[in-house]
């Protein structure tokens, strides 16, 4: 394997999800394919531009599969996972039900420290 910048499995993986939107992208449409409007709906907060930006890379990095639909009366593009996209999903959900545990630590924690203040 030349030219390969890695160092092991890890740093490839990181190097795709890195960012604060891409996990979030991959969530999405993990649930169902979507266009770009409704994928942009289901993440309050990020803008078209970084939206864009965002799916090449997942494009690029062959974890999302980019489909126009050029048969309408105005094209569409609809955006989904790869078989690739999908098992990075499976990977990163034990990651996701680690950071769930921890949101509720840290509510349990500020529930504790708000009623011995109070």
């Amino acid at each position: 394997m030349k030219n390969v910048p890695y160092q092991c499995g890890l740093d490839a993986a990181i190097d795709v999800i890195d960012g604060k939107w891409k996990v979030l992208i991959l969530w999405a449409l993990y649930e169902r394919p979507r266009r770009f409007g409704a994928t942009r709906r289901a993440l309050p907060g990020i803008s078209e531009k970084v939206l864009a930006a965002q799916l090449r890379e997942l494009e690029a990095d062959l974890v999302v599969h980019r489909q126009v639909y050029e048969d309408t009366a105005v094209p569409r593009v609809e955006y989904s996972l790869t078989e690739l996209g999908r098992d990075l999903h499976d990977a990163l959900a034990p990651l996701g039900a680690w950071g769930d545990r921890r949101i509720r630590m840290l509510a349990e924690q500020d529930e504790a420290s708000s009623s011995l203040a109070g």
